[in-house]
Order: C-alpha cells, then structure tokens, then sequence
C-alpha cells in the first residue's frame, strides 16, 4: 500500500518537474523572441543590441546602449508592437482555454461568442457612419476620428457578450446553448457588417477590411497599458477559480457536488473571455486561430490542470503571435503583412496536425 502511493507521488512530483520546465522554456523562448523582434526592421539593430536595450530600459543604469535615435525608434515604435503581441496573445491564450474548458468544448475559442464579428461591425459603424477616413499615412489609413472606431469596437463587443449572456440565462447555462448563442450572434453581426460596407464609399471599405485583417503595428503605448491591466485582472481572477475550471471539466452534477456553481463560474468566464479578446481586438483589429490553438498546444505540454494550463496558455498564445508578427515583418522585407492573415495561415495546418495525431484526445 505504501509502495502505491510512493510510486503516485513520485509520478506526481515527475509531472510536476515537466510542468514547471515547460512554463521555464516557453518563458525563455518569448524573452530570446522578444530580443529578435525588437531587433528587426530598416533600421539595423543587433540581437546583442537589442538585449543590452531591453536590460537597460528594465533597469535603467548609465548611458543607454544604442544610439539616441535608433533608440527612439525602437522605444516609440518597435517595442509598443512587440510588448502589444505579447499581451494579445496572451489574452487570447487565456481566453480560449478558459472557454474551452468552462464549455467543455475543444472547439471553442473568443470568436465562438460572436466576439470578433461584434468587434468588426462596432469598427465599421464608426468607420462608414462616424469617424470617416482622409487617405493613408505611410502603411495606415488616417480616421477622422480613431478613438471612435475603438470605442465602437470593444463596446459591441461586449453587447454581444451580453446578449449571447442573456440568451443562455433564459436557456439555462448549458455549453451547448452558450455556443449556440455565440454562433447566432457571428452570423447576425456579419450580416450587419456586410450591409454597411453595401453603403460605404470604396475608401471606407479599404479602411475597414484593413481594420478587419488584424495588425500589432495600429497599437501605442496607451493600448498596451490598457491591455496590460484587463490581461493581469483576468488571469488574476481565472487563476484564483482554476480548482473551480478543474472541477468543471467533469459533469456538471460532479462540479455541484463539489460545491461548484457551476451557473455562476460559467457566466463570469463569458464575461472574462469576451473582456479578454475585446480589449485587444478593438486596437489591433480581428487576429484569429491564437485563442483556439494555444490551449490545445498548452494541454499538450501540462495536461489539463489549470493550475498550470492558464499560465501557460498565456505563455503560448504570446508567443505565437509575437512569433507570427516578427515573421510578418521579415518573410516579404520590407513590406509587411497583417499579422491576422499569417495567423490563419499557419494555425490552420498546425491545428489540423494536432488534430490528425491526437484525433479526440483532447482532454
């Protein structure tokens, strides 16, 4: 008997090793993809340069490293987009898995809610009815107006939380009915967009479907500092209830008997999950596939306690995007895709390996 339970804790104290080694290496791999991205674009910076920059903006001690004006650059315009990927994808990363399993759905991720159509009809509205465009700067369109398109963007958003919200309170808060809801709610919301965009001018068309790619390059430090503090609240709170996601990920007369309101822990995790990707989603635009392939690639690597998966997750989704988007800026140099179309195309093929060799063990 003794022997048995030598050996459960001994494997336990093993999975724990590969947990914490696992959260080490994806930390140590966003840190040496941070320094790369930050180091890329016209104008040249080393990956020794850019990591004596890094160390001295966190601690900042005698000259800086770099030239005053490369350092502008990097400080005004490279690194708002590098810190906004790390904190999008990890929102997106927590968001997803907090869905996935809340609904108990592999398949579930922020755009199941209707999340991302909401966003791209608020931007419209604003784009076409409201703020306007006057012409491009640079690789940008000008709004008359931008803090109208974000604000439109992130407060439909979170209407179609609330509505989705509402539909499954009077259903019941089961996982089927919430992502019925959410999938109405996509197919209403494009068909509104689609309809505005019948009435918009071609200029404002061309502004909204780049709204709707999906680029880090829109964001400054100010959306980064917002960002920053919906993620920390979020995952604050969603590591505080990770017991509650565990006992979830059973039946829901198992997560009661446990003393789990399961109502309760559902409603708040639509709330965070669409908090999560609208924040974000209002200041770069529509990103896909993140918040559905980091959980899964995070349950590979810890399992399926969230204790560990959400950190993780969060961990994952930050570095795919910042990943996807050093790629963007360096794949056809100098031009530079939105970030949003190269997520889909390298998550599709990734999440179809996932699929193919895990087949319905995703849990």
């Amino acid at each position: 008997m003794s022997g048995g339970c030598g050996r459960r804790e001994g494997a336990y104290a093993s999975l724990t090793k590969r947990r914490v080694a696992a959260l080490a290496g994806l930390a140590t791999l966003l840190t040496l993809l941070t320094i790369t991205s930050l180091s890329v674009g016209t104008a040249t910076l080393t990956f020794a340069g850019a990591a004596r920059l890094l160390a001295h903006l966190i601690l900042p001690v005698g000259a800086p490293p770099i030239p005053q004006d490369l350092m502008r650059i990097v400080v005004e315009l490279r690194l708002p987009r590098v810190l906004m990927g790390v904190v999008t994808g990890a929102c997106f990363g927590v968001a997803g898995t907090l869905l996935q399993s809340a609904l108990r759905n592999p398949l579930a991720s922020p755009y199941t809610v209707g999340v991302s159509a909401s966003a791209a009809f608020g931007a419209a509205l604003a784009i076409i009815l409201g703020a306007g465009v006057v012409g491009w700067f640079g690789e940008y369109f000008i709004y008359t107006n931008p803090y109208a398109v974000v604000a439109n963007a992130f407060v439909f958003s979170m209407l179609c939380a609330a509505m989705v919200s509402a539909l499954a309170l009077i259903k019941g808060v089961t996982p089927g009915v919430t992502i019925l809801a959410g999938i109405s709610m996509t197919y209403l919301f494009s068909a509104a967009t689609s309809l505005l965009q019948y009435f918009g001018t071609s200029q404002q068309i061309a502004a909204l479907v780049f709204w709707m790619f999906g680029d880090l390059g829109k964001a400054g430090w100010l959306d980064v500092e917002v960002t920053a503090a919906v993620l920390v609240t979020c995952f604050t709170v969603a590591m505080l209830m990770s017991m509650d996601y565990n006992a979830l990920m059973l039946e829901d007369d198992v997560a009661h008997s446990l003393g789990v309101n399961v109502k309760r822990v559902r409603a708040a995790t639509l709330a965070m999950a669409s908090l999560l990707t609208a924040t974000p989603v209002a200041f770069v635009g529509v990103i896909g596939f993140v918040g559905l392939l980091a959980p899964h690639i995070a349950r590979f690597l810890v399992g399926a306690d969230h204790r560990y998966l959400i950190p993780t997750s969060a961990l994952t989704g930050a570095t795919l995007l910042l990943g996807a988007d050093t790629l963007a800026r360096t794949i056809l140099s100098p031009l530079i895709l939105p970030v949003g179309v190269l997520t889909a195309f390298m998550g599709v093929p990734l999440f179809l390996h996932l699929l193919l060799k895990r087949g319905a063990k995703f849990w």
